[in-house]
């Protein structure tokens, strides 16, 4: 499913939860493996006392200090039949550099630890996940602190319903998905469709508009086609979630009550002044999980920063 994998690593994160995640995983699949960090100081630029010689040798410093701190991060691991790369880059965009270091290496995962963040910073300046989440060209596992334990249960967030191509084709990627992970981690599927409420506006302007019978067809509509695509997956009908509401708060209700140790969802990859202001439902529903979540791209996604 992956044959190279991309992890990044935080130089300032006490724990590496990604790293953890990616050899087990690089392990499981028989991946290749890349350790990545980027590092930025703008103080060193500014050092008008140094030559550009002087400030270049002392960057060269410090990248080789963080690859030996990469290198020492490896040692509690068993990778000795792995294929394993440590890649610093000094840039001042980390989300670039992950993404060129992306198509450069021909990585088909990204790994990077998450956490949360602070919900006026993330209007303001937009963290670097998310900007992965937007612009990466391939799948982005965001780990948590949840552990992937035997037998554990995976969520695959869907949109059943949805009557147009593409997010039918999103479907079958994120089934795919999470199929494949739940073979890797001996772990149960469950698929997700979330629908939303009656419009009250409607109930109002209109008296004798029947809420009650309007939502029943609703939920009926959308269990009906979530069971017709779990029939074509081959998915028990008892792993089945179909649930009233919006998906940034259905998602994280449900992998909190079944104890779920990953979530799979589409993103659709919006940016600009819209994205900002709004996020993605992706975005949304990440914030408020506890468990790791790996984000799907739609077929014919292209990255709005090609490679070099």
């Amino acid at each position: 499913m992956y044959n190279r994998i991309l992890v990044v690593l935080d130089p300032n994160q006490d724990q590496q939860k990604a790293l953890a995640r990616a050899v087990k995983l690089a392990r499981l699949e028989h991946s290749a493996l890349t350790l990545f960090v980027s590092i930025y100081d703008f103080s060193y630029e500014m050092t008008t006392m140094l030559s550009g010689e002087e400030r270049e040798n002392m960057r060269k410093a410090l990248i080789e200090e963080q690859r030996e701190w990469a290198a020492d991060l490896l040692k509690a691991f068993d990778v000795r039949d792995l294929t394993v790369n440590i890649e610093v880059v000094w840039h001042h965009r980390p989300f670039e550099a992950i993404i060129k270091a992306t198509f450069d290496g021909g990585h088909d995962l990204i790994i990077k630890g998450t956490r949360r963040h602070d919900k006026l910073q993330s209007v303001i300046f937009t963290p670097t996940d998310w900007h992965l989440l937007r612009k990466a060209p391939c799948p982005v596992l965001l780990v948590k602190e949840h552990e992937w334990p035997p037998n554990g249960r995976i969520i695959g967030a869907v949109n059943a319903g949805a009557e147009d191509e593409s997010h039918q084709s999103l479907n079958e990627r994120i089934i795919a998905a999470g199929k494949q992970m739940s073979e890797i981690l001996q772990a149960e599927l469950h698929l997700l469709n979330c629908y939303p409420t009656a419009p009250l506006n409607m109930a109002i302007e209109i008296p004798e508009f029947d809420t009650s019978d309007y939502q029943a067809n609703v939920r009926d509509y959308h269990q009906k086609s979530l069971a017709t695509l779990a029939d074509r997956h081959h998915i028990d009908h008892a792993n089945l979630h179909v649930r009233e509401g919006l998906p940034e708060d259905q998602v994280p209700a449900l992998a909190e009550k079944i104890d779920a140790e990953l979530v799979v969802l589409g993103t659709i990859g919006r940016t600009g002044f819209t994205a900002a202001l709004l996020g993605n439902t992706a975005e949304h529903v990440i914030e408020q999980l506890n468990c790791d979540v790996l984000a799907i791209k739609p077929e014919g996604f292209k990255s709005p920063l090609k490679a070099s």
